[in-house]
């Protein structure tokens, strides 16, 4: 296990703050709103390494669990693997604590351990993994890689936070965005072999992504905490018209579609 912290990604703190800004303004502006649910308190693991282990839906994984990170755990030092074909694209992510991953290479999985145990290894690391490799649907079974064990193995002390995602339509023209804090695990690497501790994140995470799942089938705001308020209406002359009729009848004006 590498215990030194010069091979962790260096983060430049003045730029992740404006990114941040960023990616709150962006998300506005892209979902009617972001909402959280809550199954475990993160505010206890003061002093521990986080391991957090992500579902990987859609693009938007990375922005969510950017803003999630500055919202809950802002004084942590993140880290975060990313294909190295997709860091190519946004370069200015290596200094946020992105690091690329040759997929399939040797090289690669060497670079993973590494830098995963270079951040671990501090009791404010965070290390941020979308552990199903690739894009999949949130109605197919977690399947995760094997990585994620070897992470666990090589840690110390640790705790593991599943974190589920995932983006729908309710009534709005603009989409939501779902986060669910799932029950955390707690352990140390020796506790287990590097696939039992792949089985039991499957298995956590599975069980945080149904949870999200079941309450976003809902439809009701009301289950979730909202972290973010965004777009609403439908634009264009329609809304005009919309807005207009509202002042004539002297009418409170709300531009989304679902409030009555």
């Amino acid at each position: 296990m590498t215990s030194g912290t010069d091979t962790a990604p260096r983060v430049s703190k003045r730029l992740l703050a404006w990114f941040a800004r960023y990616v709150s303004w962006y998300l506005r502006r892209n979902f009617h709103g972001l909402h959280l649910l809550r199954l475990t308190d993160v505010d206890g693991f003061s002093g521990m390494p986080l391991l957090l282990c992500l579902n990987h839906p859609s693009w938007w994984d990375p922005l969510l669990a950017l803003h999630l990170s500055q919202r809950f755990f802002p004084d942590r030092q993140h880290a975060a693997p990313i294909a190295a074909e997709g860091l190519a694209k946004y370069r200015f992510f290596e200094r946020l604590g992105f690091f690329g991953i040759e997929r399939g290479t040797r090289r690669g999985v060497s670079r993973f351990l590494e830098l995963s145990s270079a951040t671990i290894s501090r009791p404010d690391g965070a290390f941020w993994v979308t552990a199903q490799g690739e894009f999949t649907d949130v109605r197919r079974p977690v399947v995760l890689e094997p990585g994620i064990g070897h992470v666990a193995r090589n840690a110390g002390r640790f705790v593991m936070l599943p974190i589920a995602l995932e983006c729908c339509f309710w009534n709005e023209r603009y989409p939501e965005a779902f986060a669910c804090f799932g029950e955390a695990v707690f352990g140390r690497g020796v506790d287990h072999l590097p696939a039992e501790w792949t089985a039991a994140f499957r298995r956590s995470l599975q069980a945080t992504v149904d949870a999200l799942s079941e309450r976003v089938q809902q439809r009701r705001a009301s289950n979730f905490e909202q972290l973010l308020q965004g777009n609403a209406g439908v634009g264009g002359p329609y809304e005009l018209w919309r807005a207009v009729t509202a002042r004539w009848q002297r009418k409170q004006w709300h531009p989304e579609h679902g409030r009555r």
